[in-house]
């Protein structure tokens, strides 16, 4: 079999309805994701949260129930049943997708009892500065699972084994408390002074039982569901030896490659760098950097161009960098909106998509559409895909020269028929390229795959075109 370029799919958005079930879907769609060069999937978190049918995944309850028990109102979770989850992963493997599961081990939400116990508020603004003497506060820090029944494991939550949470009970205060002898860890995110604590009850994993139990939970949800890897939530706020130590255990334990991609939420590329040192290559991480270049390249048409890859991880260490568009954090309504602009959507894509760094990530919300918001799909992206699949392949010539107007080509491969591509990007007034993409291509024709301009380009006898591109657009010039 030829080898394509990978590509992971983020197989949904915040606001998706699942009244088909998710899991199914994905089994269903398997075998035209595989056509389309998807080979692999970043599924929603599967375990019962604190919404029960509800629940996006992120305000996680119990990390057993895959959906088989009856806790939060549903055995079900919004995706589907345990059994529909590991029948969907297997569909995908028969389709030579890889499936990669959603991990949130930050906090847990949703306790089954409240208890009483010494605490001391801490500034929202600066974790590290207590604002209150020590005070009695009742909080829901104790997790018995009473609809699972100890099945699979008998690990009980108390609040030893969180740091923090952010609501008194007793007082029906919002505010940041951090528990009686506990410290927040040291390995995370400088922001907010330390920013160890997120949201809900913040597991401490500076306590030896909670790692220890962690470790035995990865190990089980690998042998129950045998997913291929993992995208791991909110890792600024974890101390990073912990993920560091947990990934070489189960890489250890099953002797697979487990690729693992982290969500460091930063824009300022150091930090990235910071964490994979850190976590001593372990994982790989979110092109955070580039997608706020891409963002801002949307909103300001002066935006220059040839500086769109300047300080990011695809530039700087493309070998740990996972690039992506858009996700479900950053769509519409939720707390990290940055929507690239539909007129620069192409391009975005065309730009981690028709290049030879970085994993390419595509959102579900940008090729199937948001209809919460009334947000059509990207109808360029399904063309992009077959053209990674197809044609971007060979030696690689970059045209980054004007702050207006970017260019670059692939020569193609012997191995891949009738590859090579050349892309052109602008952000103002129509422009052209000459660009070369090699002498084997003397004298044959071009024509634009997205169909923007009719003219067709010949190439010249020193394997030059002069490759051209409409106002605000993206063409991509590929062999008659």
């Amino acid at each position: 079999m030829k080898k394509i370029n990978g590509i992971i799919m983020q197989y949904f958005e915040w606001y998706m309805q699942c009244n088909q079930n998710l899991w199914n879907k994905v089994a269903e769609e398997a075998p035209k994701l595989a056509d389309l060069g998807i080979t692999a999937l970043w599924l929603p978190p599967a375990y019962k949260g604190m919404g029960g049918k509800d629940e996006v995944g992120y305000g996680v309850y119990d990390v057993y129930d895959l959906g088989e028990f009856d806790q939060k109102g549903t055995i079900k979770t919004k995706y589907g049943s345990k059994e529909e989850y590991l029948n969907c992963i297997q569909v995908l493997n028969q389709n030579g997708i890889e499936a990669y599961a959603d991990i949130v081990l930050n906090h847990k939400m949703g306790a089954d009892m409240l208890q009483t116990i010494p605490a001391t508020k801490v500034d929202w603004e600066n974790h590290n500065q207590d604002i209150s003497n020590q005070e009695i506060v009742r909080v829901a820090t104790k997790f018995t699972f009473p609809g699972r029944k100890h099945k699979y494991s008998d690990f009980e939550w108390n609040w030893t084994h969180f740091d923090g949470i952010d609501y008194n009970d007793k007082t029906k205060e919002h505010a940041i408390f951090k528990f009686k002898d506990k410290n927040w860890s040291e390995a995370v995110d400088e922001e907010f002074g330390n920013y160890d604590y997120l949201m809900g009850a913040d597991i401490d994993f500076k306590n030896p039982e909670v790692v220890e139990e962690c470790t035995n939970w990865g190990k089980w949800y690998l042998e129950t569901t045998k997913v291929n890897g993992f995208r791991l939530d909110a890792v600024k706020h974890i101390n990073a030896d912990f993920y560091r130590e947990w990934i070489r255990t189960l890489r250890k334990e099953t002797e697979d490659e487990l690729f693992t991609v982290g969500e460091y939420w930063s824009g300022d590329v150091s930090k990235l760098h910071r964490y994979i040192t850190e976590t001593e290559g372990e994982i790989s991480l979110f092109d955070v950097p580039l997608h706020y270049n891409l963002f801002n390249a949307s909103n300001d048409e002066n935006y220059d161009l040839s500086k769109i890859f300047e300080h990011t991880l695809v530039k700087e260490n493309s070998s740990k960098a996972v690039t992506f568009v858009d996700n479900h954090d950053t769509q519409p309504g939720q707390s990290l909106e940055s929507f690239v602009k539909e007129w620069f959507k192409p391009s975005a894509y065309a730009l981690i998509l028709l290049r030879d760094t970085g994993y390419p990530c595509v959102f579900y919300g940008d090729f199937y559409g948001i209809s919460n918001n009334n947000i059509g799909s990207v109808k360029e992206l399904k063309t992009l895909l077959d053209l990674r699949k197809e044609k971007a392949y060979g030696n690689l010539h970059d045209y980054f020269d004007n702050p207006n107007c970017i260019g670059w080509t692939f020569e193609g491969d012997e191995e891949h028929l009738k590859s090579g591509l050349a892309v052109v990007i602008s952000n103002k007034g129509d422009n052209e390229k000459r660009m070369y993409i090699g002498e084997k291509y003397a004298g044959e024709k071009f024509i634009d795959s997205m169909e923007k301009c009719t003219e067709e380009v010949i190439i010249d006898n020193e394997g030059f075109g002069n490759f051209k591109v409409k106002e605000k657009s993206l063409s991509v010039w590929i062999e008659a």
